[in-house]
């Protein structure tokens, strides 16, 4: 039945790169025996070792063998199906990226569970399917074939089929599915063809206060009371409503997929403004939000001071921080625990162009040492 739904998809016009590691590589198998392979898979990467996975994402993720993972996995797939597809004067071929993320039995006893995070990018949709098995009760042949199968499938739904592969599925298993389906300007903010776009309640700037506005830039991965803190005592020293503002991109890590956005926007109220941009800098995001103050972590400015962020060259750190000073940006400061101990604006040496443009909340008025990276790590995310 494999082989009947591969030829269905090699018939649509569907393209793809597929990726996947720790289990699944027999999708590929599938795909490549049945003639036509070539008109919809664009790429196949097994990115087994832990280097080389982390050299396909740009970065070690938290956990190997993760939805989050694997939806970063199939951002990338994605992206580079986007590079490598011919052009479409009609526009009706469908491109997206597969990425598939799996623990399965092997040689060697397995302290976790055995499962399989198998994601689906394409311009207007993040699908994650999850599945743990039931440890014990199948074979490594068997559970692979599972894998391969939940891969199968989930490039079925992408190319509009209804046929699916049985799993056969054992009592108590079940697939946990995750989806979202974007909005068009995030489709638009995904493609490059904006670099802002509101994602809640976002004000215009206050003209009675000369357009000055006040920016919270941050992953926001989770939000928690320290955020709320910052945000609240930042509109009591400067008077203005917070704004806060998420990157879809990131120097080192493939962009934001929807399910990943459609989160961070469920944990702002709908009278809280919220953007989502492209800037990954603050060079960047001074350029969308002139004349703003940027709410920071001390460690976030020790960053910006920091020559290796900007290739070792001392110049062209100056020249960015004169860039945001041009856009009349200054930045309002607040302590943070940093590497075990308490970190303060006061206590950092910074260049005189960035000092000039810096305010500090003292930590007498605020202090919350608890960080978005604990909360992950303590499991409540």
């Amino acid at each position: 039945m494999s082989a009947d739904l591969v030829r269905r998809i090699h018939a649509t016009p569907t393209q793809f790169v597929l990726v996947v590691t720790g289990g699944g590589s027999a999708a590929i198998s599938a795909l490549l025996q049945v003639p036509g392979g070539s008109r919809t898979l664009l790429e196949a990467v097994v990115p087994y070792s832990s280097a080389s996975l982390v050299a396909w994402l740009g970065h070690a993720p938290e956990h190997f063998c993760h939805d989050r993972t694997a939806r970063a996995m199939a951002m990338v797939a994605e992206q580079r199906a986007r590079r490598y597809a011919n052009p479409d004067p009609a526009g009706e071929r469908c491109l997206c990226g597969l990425g598939c993320t799996a623990s399965l039995a092997s040689d060697r006893p397995k302290h976790g569970p055995h499962r399989v995070h198998v994601a689906l990018q394409t311009k207007s949709l993040t699908i994650c399917h999850t599945l743990e098995l039931l440890k014990g009760r199948r074979t490594r042949r068997r559970e692979e074939a599972t894998a391969a199968a939940m891969i199968l499938n989930l490039l079925a739904e992408a190319c509009g089929l209804r046929q699916r592969v049985p799993l056969k599925l054992l009592e108590g298993e079940e697939i946990v599915a995750a989806r979202a389906e974007a909005p068009f300007d995030w489709q638009e903010l995904h493609s490059g063809r904006r670099t802002i776009v509101a994602a809640g309640h976002a004000r215009q700037p206050n003209e009675a206060a000369g357009n000055r506005r006040v920016i919270f830039p941050g992953a926001f991965d989770p939000r928690h009371d320290g955020h709320r803190g910052m945000a609240r005592v930042a509109a009591q020293r400067l008077g203005l409503p917070v704004e806060h503002e998420v990157s879809i991109v990131n120097v080192d890590k493939p962009p934001l997929d929807y399910i990943e956005m459609q989160r961070r926007r469920e944990q702002f109220a709908a009278d809280e403004p919220l953007w989502f941009t492209c800037a990954a800098t603050f060079v960047e995001k001074s350029a969308l939000f002139p004349s703003s103050t940027f709410i920071v972590g001390a460690d976030t400015i020790a960053r910006i001071a920091e020559s290796k962020y900007y290739g070792d060259d001392p110049r062209a750190r100056d020249r960015a921080i004169d860039a945001i000073a041009a856009a009349g940006c200054r930045f309002l400061v607040v302590g943070r625990q940093s590497g075990g101990k308490f970190l303060s604006l006061s206590a950092l040496e910074l260049p005189a162009a960035l000092s000039r443009i810096c305010d500090e909340v003292p930590a007498e008025a605020f202090r919350q040492d608890i960080s978005s990276t604990e909360l992950r790590k303590m499991g409540e995310l």
